[in-house]
């Protein structure tokens, strides 16, 4: 198997694994087109010819992809064609973005809590749950920071 068709499997075994995971299949291949190009961006068109999809569902795919800050449309001097790329950075940025579920769920918790009443089963259990994404909340927030000084002094 040659370089390039280790690529596209290594790319599509990926989508594979983000589409387990709930993102959309096309989405996630987009995604894995952008991660996994030799290219420095990528118009709709050329996602289309690598994927064999329409345009709509690249549009699509690019719409998801942008505000989560995987993918960032990038300027082509001279070309009326809208490039994209994967965004530098992009991990952190997801996994950052994760943290505000984690204080939504943090918070579901203590509404149940007060509507269920501390001390009850309800409330108990859903102490619980507060405990774990509190914890969780504090724990990654730091873990992302250090990631991102440690990377940035790795690659500087």
């Amino acid at each position: 198997m040659d370089s390039n068709a280790r690529l596209r499997a290594a790319a599509e075994n990926l989508a594979l694994t983000l589409a387990q995971g709930g993102m959309q299949k096309t989405t996630a291949r987009v995604m894995t087109a952008l991660l996994y190009t030799g290219q420095e961006a990528m118009t709709a068109a050329d996602l289309c010819e690598e994927l064999s999809i329409s345009s709509g569902a690249v549009s699509t795919a690019i719409k998801q992809l942008i505000p989560l800050g995987l993918v960032e449309r990038v300027p082509a001097p001279g070309s009326r064609r809208d490039h994209y790329r994967f965004r530098q950075g992009a991990w952190p940025t997801l996994m950052s973005q994760q943290n505000a579920l984690l204080a939504v769920m943090r918070d579901a918790a203590q509404e149940g809590i007060d509507a269920a009443g501390e001390h009850s089963l309800t409330g108990r259990r859903l102490h619980e749950m507060q405990d774990f994404y509190a914890y969780m909340l504090d724990e990654l927030v730091p873990l992302i920071n250090r990631w991102r000084e440690q990377y940035t002094a790795k690659n500087s």
